[in-house]
């Protein structure tokens, strides 16, 4: 039986590169979720004088295409520069590998994703990002968006877990319709305060769960 998948896309799922962590990353993103069948997490590490990305890793959990793909965007970003890096797309991701099925197109788009969000998470925290707008209710809605809700495996914000969002005197207040001791709710602070704490004009970023 044909495989729908090409030589390349075997080679780095049977022998993916720059698999694992990266102690003290200096940045950090995680994109999709276990729970709706793929995941990317990654790792960076920044030259701070060249700006070049000495060091990437990558943990996937999902299907041959994700860890494919996590791979070569590893492969591909490793030794250019953060603002080459941002320029890969999806498809030169899908084309390094020989191409894709149309069904996992997905996956390149998870890994660019992963790519991206590990920059800018890099970025915000040493006060890089170039265009410093301020930190409005759009912007942590748009940052809750990439926080992913572990119990259906999609973001927070659809899965309306997140009820209320207020920003006080460069202080965000996130209320989470979760109770304070389930199993997923340090999980899910994590993530928030990932996504938010390190955004320019905040001072802190508090989240409450019930009670």
């Amino acid at each position: 039986m044909n495989s729908p998948y090409s030589d390349k896309v075997i080679q780095y799922f049977q022998n993916p590169k720059n698999v694992g962590d990266i102690e003290d990353p200096d940045g950090v993103a995680k994109e999709g979720s276990p729970a709706c069948g793929d995941m990317v997490q990654l790792h960076l590490k920044v030259d701070e004088k060249t700006q070049l990305i000495e060091d990437i890793k990558f943990r996937s959990y999902g299907c041959a295409s994700n860890i494919a793909t996590g791979s070569i965007i590893t492969e591909m970003a490793k030794g250019s520069s953060i603002d080459e890096a941002k320029e890969i797309s999806w498809q030169q991701a899908a084309d390094e590998l020989g191409g894709l099925p149309a069904v996992k197109n997905h996956c390149s788009v998870l890994a660019v994703d992963a790519l991206k969000e590990a920059i800018r998470d890099y970025e915000e925290k040493n006060g890089l990002i170039k265009e410093q707008l301020p930190t409005t209710i759009e912007v942590v809605k748009e940052r809750l968006k990439h926080v992913m809700n572990p119990i259906h495996g999609l973001d927070v914000l659809h899965t309306n877990l997140i009820s209320n969002i207020e920003i006080d005197n460069n202080i965000i207040l996130i209320d989470v319709d979760l109770d304070e001791d389930h199993q997923f709710a340090p999980v899910v602070k994590e993530d928030i305060l990932e996504k938010l704490e390190h955004r320019w004009d905040i001072k802190k970023v508090k989240v409450s769960f019930q009670k």
